[in-house]
């Protein structure tokens, strides 16, 4: 049961990883009829040799703005063995070079698309702070998605322990410290974290509804009644069109549905790319949500992933403190 419960966790934080780096090249494409015509190149769109990304262009098999935040994460906690906000801080400070996250001085209106990594508003924002010396680093008006998307390192370290939501909202507070992108980020860990513990389960969203609406759950937000309402319920009969919010809620409903109505990773992970918008942080969430461990990851797609055997190596000691 616990080398299950193990590999279930390594395998969220590798397939966030894994289905980020193959969204990568079709990041951010919303014009639909040019998303239509390159599907129609290549039926399957993971991994796709040229960036169509009409934003920034990376390598293909790096990963996206999101993928950077969460290795990140996922370095300092196995650096810390714990949370340490600091630390955090510190490894996303743009004079320390960590090969991520990192733009060149841009004039202020770019030509697009850019030559490398993409450094979004809450980035921005957070940097601005921290150079500041403000106290508290979050962007206080970004509601984008993300802390759900960049969230697998944290829970699978802290799957199953009291502290596990608390952990999570300090890591969200440190870029964003907005109260719609806490409560959202609390409840796709509370969904993530149940099927790191349980594995795939048709039930999840009667559990995660469950723990929203009990008076004594732990770690309870404002906006928790919100999230039931808005971002849960009305999931279930959402439009396919919503893939293409990148604001909160609507983001969170699009990747949820992805998640609710799984059909294996590799079929999950395509059919969100095929909806176009903000296909990395969708695909980040779905595939850590999964359940099925490494073995469930395509072998293809984990040799294409440029930071997969670092990842993994970090996944494994991060995992191994949870244990302890």
């Amino acid at each position: 049961m616990a080398l299950a419960l193990a590999d279930r966790a390594i395998g969220a934080i590798i397939g966030s990883a894994v289905a980020d780096a193959a969204a990568q090249p079709l990041h951010w494409v919303y014009d639909l009829q040019k998303l239509s015509m390159l599907l129609s190149q290549s039926p399957e769109p993971e991994f796709r040799p040229e960036s169509a990304n009409p934003f920034y262009r990376r390598n293909t098999g790096q990963q996206s703005c999101y993928g950077d935040q969460a290795f990140v994460l996922l370095e300092s906690l196995s650096e810390c063995r714990d949370l340490n906000v600091e630390d955090l801080k510190q490894v996303n400070d743009p004079y320390r070079d960590k090969g991520v996250c990192i733009v060149s001085n841009m004039a202020p209106r770019p030509q697009l698309p850019l030559e490398g990594p993409w450094r979004q508003a809450s980035l921005k924002s957070f940097i601005k702070n921290v150079n500041a010396g403000k106290a508290e680093t979050g962007c206080e008006t970004d509601n984008q998605i993300d802390g759900v998307a960049k969230l697998a390192p944290i829970v699978a370290c802290y799957a199953g322990k009291p502290e596990m939501l608390e952990r999570v909202e300090e890591a969200t507070r440190v870029t964003q410290n907005n109260g719609i992108c806490v409560a959202v980020t609390l409840a796709a860990a509370r969904f993530l974290e149940h099927f790191i513990l349980n594995g795939p389960d048709p039930k999840a969203l009667d559990a995660v509804l469950e723990q929203l609406s009990d008076t004594n759950r732990k770690n309870p937000q404002e906006l928790d009644k919100a999230i039931i309402g808005i971002s849960i319920k009305d999931n279930l009969s959402i439009s396919a069109a919503l893939s293409c919010l990148s604001g909160l809620p609507g983001a969170f409903q699009a990747a949820l549905h992805g998640v609710l109505t799984v059909s294996g990773y590799e079929q999950a992970i395509q059919d969100t790319m095929s909806c176009g918008g903000c296909t990395c942080s969708r695909s980040s969430f779905i595939g850590s949500c999964i359940g099925v461990g490494l073995e469930g990851i395509p072998s293809s797609w984990k040799s294409k992933t440029l930071r997969y055997n670092t990842s993994l190596d970090l996944a494994k000691k991060v995992v191994t403190l949870q244990q302890l």
